[in-house]
């Protein structure tokens, strides 16, 4: 139910590039709303034509299928992901405290405005075929390695691989928006994830 509460503005890391938003952008939030709710198999075209008021043939006009939404919903949260990573990890040289402190903001922030998209990512991904999931697969250890770089720099002595363990700890942790009620205000849930984020990635690594 949290999911399919928050799915509405779901898809605001996709379409956040200051243009007006489409027929087909709000047709692909839609998608995205109920695919979340009710899982890729549980939803089709027609499910999505009727809740977005379009009948089937203009449907199509805009997307060949349910797999083409899903690709259209990931790759570019993916590409944002990276995008984003890469500029807040950059935009601190010679400050790694600093440089995390402002990728944990950037994920938080996303994770927050797209829990839909996340519960897609986490439970839909393996739908797709081959060529998109593995376009996806790539951005996700590119952006992954933005992270590694700033905590190898900041525990001098953590060697890359157990980076990776804390990185996908603190993704685990952030991403667990789909699940949060609305009963804590979002800024507060936004200080939490972040506080909660940030202590656990400037604890000392256990011998």
């Amino acid at each position: 139910m949290a999911v399919e509460q928050q799915a509405r503005g779901a898809m605001n890391g996709v379409t956040s590039t200051g243009r007006r938003r489409s027929r087909r952008d709000e047709i692909l939030e839609i998608a995205v709303g109920l695919f979340a709710a009710r899982g890729y198999h549980g939803v089709s075209m027609d499910d999505i034509g009727a809740a977005a008021g379009v009948t089937g043939p203009a449907l199509y006009h805009h997307f060949a299928g349910k797999e083409a939404m899903l690709a259209a919903a990931l790759i570019p949260v993916s590409e944002g992901l990276l995008d984003g990573g890469r500029d807040r990890a950059a935009g601190h040289p010679g400050e790694p405290r600093a440089a995390l402190e402002s990728l944990i903001d950037f994920h938080v922030d996303f994770a927050l405005a797209n829990p839909a998209v996340i519960a897609l990512h986490l439970h839909e991904l393996d739908r797709l075929p081959d060529e998109p999931r593995r376009r996806i697969r790539r951005l996700q250890r590119l952006y992954v390695e933005e992270w590694v770089t700033v905590l190898t720099a900041l525990h001098p002595d953590l060697p890359d691989g157990e980076a990776r363990v804390l990185a996908h700890a603190a993704f685990g942790l952030m991403n667990s928006t789909p699940f949060l009620g609305g009963e804590v205000e979002r800024r507060r849930r936004a200080a939490l994830l972040r506080g909660a984020t940030l202590a656990a990635l400037l604890a000392p690594t256990p011998v």
